[in-house]
């Protein structure tokens, strides 16, 4: 059973037991004869249900939601007037026995009538505000679900540009750095290709899943790293660490790829040495990613890559974990770094 059905039966309840209740405490202390109960209890309860149920199954939809608020006040107020209308004609029908009684008090100087008549007009208000208040909480929280599953429809959108982002941006990189071994190692360019298809089965196939394993992350990583080292000369130097057990964690995928990439891009120069630190530890659900390179940035007029890494997955986080993310970058003693830590709990 929903929780808003749940609601919705609750609230029901709650509105019959206020008008079961009710005219037990209206005429509390008189004496309970049949006919007292049928003409002050049993009648005005069948006119509330239908006060009830005809506003909150048509009325209010029809007149007060769309706000015609003259319309749904006139149609209540006739539905009213005539149930205090028709439940006399009941009583002079078929209770006299009551109507000459309450005659006979209205006589002695205590005019009862009167008072009878606004408590009657209560307590067939009571119903009407009881639907108003349950069907407009209805649909608020309706309206509520809606307003979240729009934006969270809104945020899968998001995340899937992305994700279709980063997947072209990748191939695009990949795909210039074999480019650039075909004629200096054709052995060389077709072992990449052959490690590109790999990478291309996981980002298509394992990475449409909302999580994926950290150990199958981790080992896409290594093949990505080992297929950008064969573009590198041998005065770069590659260092990696990762956790070499089943951690259990499971990580939103793709998250790392970009800092990997950009530290390619922007730490590898052609006549100078450098080297890439790439570091990745865990302390129960919190992974810690750290990665430093030396930084030689590129040059405006350097169009080698489209420059969506960093924003990617700063847009990503924002996304996906926008309480659980602590990401920063910097640059100490000429060489940048980059950390990222994700809470996966």
């Amino acid at each position: 059973m929903t929780k808003n059905k749940i609601i919705t039966i609750f609230s029901h309840l709650l509105v019959w037991l206020v008008l079961f209740s009710m005219p037990y405490l209206l005429s509390y202390g008189q004496t309970q004869e049949i006919n007292r109960l049928i003409a002050h209890f049993w009648i005005p309860l069948v006119f509330s249900a239908i006060i009830f149920y005809l506003n909150y199954f048509i009325l209010i939809d029809k007149f007060l939601f769309p706000k015609k608020m003259v319309q749904f006040i006139i149609i209540n107020a006739v539905i009213i007037i005539g149930f205090l209308f028709l439940k006399e004609y009941i009583e002079d029908t078929y209770f006299t026995d009551l109507i000459k009684k309450r005659s006979d008090e209205t006589n002695n100087g205590r005019p009862l009538f009167k008072m009878f008549v606004y408590i009657q007009i209560l307590s067939y208000m009571a119903p009407l505000l009881f639907s108003i208040a349950i069907k407009s909480t209805k649909r608020w929280v309706k309206t509520e679900a809606e307003r979240k599953e729009a934006i969270n429809i809104k945020l899968k959108s998001e995340l899937q540009h992305l994700h279709y982002q980063l997947q072209p941006h990748f191939f695009f990189n990949s795909l210039n750095n074999i480019y650039a071994m075909v004629d200096i190692s054709p052995d060389e360019a077709k072992k990449s290709i052959h490690s590109l298809s790999k990478l291309m089965r996981y980002m298509l196939y394992e990475t449409n899943e909302e999580l994926v394993s950290l150990s199958k992350e981790i080992d896409f990583m290594k093949k990505y790293i080992d297929l950008m080292k064969l573009r590198v000369s041998d005065k770069t130097k590659v260092n990696y660490n990762f956790p070499s057990e089943e951690t259990g964690i499971k990580i939103a995928p793709l998250l790392f790829i970009s800092l990997i990439e950009n530290a390619f891009k922007h730490g590898v120069s052609a006549s100078k040495p450098s080297t890439i630190d790439i570091q990745m530890t865990y302390h129960e659900k919190t992974v810690l990613f750290t990665i430093e390179n030396d930084n030689f940035p590129k040059k405006t007029e350097d169009k080698s890559g489209s420059g969506i890494g960093i924003p990617n997955i700063e847009k990503r986080l924002e996304l996906l974990y926008p309480t659980k993310n602590a990401f920063k970058t910097f640059v100490k003693n000429d060489r940048f770094v980059a950390q990222l830590e994700i809470e996966t709990n």
